[in-house]
């Protein structure tokens, strides 16, 4: 059983090995032959994919106690592959700017333009800023306004309820000089 996870590691190894030097051509490439490169990369990562299933299958056969060692081997295959396709990946993305730049006609004179562009965008970025920090100031300010507001409310509060409490002794003291008044004027 292991005769074969072997033989599987070695057409892993070999696939991986073809993959490899055919990702590191894919940005030299122009047109169709570019196309092609990345159509048979696909091709090939598929083929590693399905290898590792097999090798997968054939772990699982292995009696448990030797199988720590295949499953270790899987684990570097698994990140191997991984990494081969994070590759292809940053690979297919400059060859998807290479694509984009011709359909586009972008032809390397744009730099000019771009940094015009940048330029724009960090003046933009610029008021912005300017805006936005008057806004703070805006609302400090406000804050600030409206915490003396309510410290002078909460004085006018103090003082209207201090006034109250001396008409309510007022009132008591009135209805007490009413009563003692309607007492005299009975007598």
């Amino acid at each position: 059983m292991s005769s074969d996870f072997e033989t599987y590691e070695q057409d892993f190894a070999v696939l991986t090995a073809e993959i490899t030097g055919r990702i590191g051509k894919v940005p030299k490439l122009v047109g169709d032959e570019k196309k092609q490169m990345v159509a048979n990369v696909e091709k090939q990562l598929e083929e590693a994919r399905e290898l590792l299933e097999q090798m997968e299958l054939e772990v699982r056969e292995i009696p448990p106690q030797s199988r720590g060692m295949y499953s270790s081997r899987m684990r570097s295959y698994k990140q191997e592959m991984g990494k081969l396709e994070a590759d292809f990946k940053r690979s297919r993305i400059a060859y998807s700017d290479e694509v984009r730049n011709e359909l586009l006609g972008d032809d390397g004179n744009s730099s000019e333009n771009q940094r015009a562009h940048l330029l724009d965008n960090t003046e933009r970025l610029e008021r912005s800023s300017r805006r936005l920090e008057a806004g703070y100031q805006i609302a400090v300010e406000t804050e600030q306004i409206g915490q003396e507001m309510l410290e002078n409310l909460s004085h006018d509060r103090e003082k209207i309820q201090r006034a109250r409490e001396r008409l309510r002794e007022t009132d008591a003291n009135l209805g007490k000089s009413s009563r003692i008044l309607t007492g005299m004027l009975r007598r």
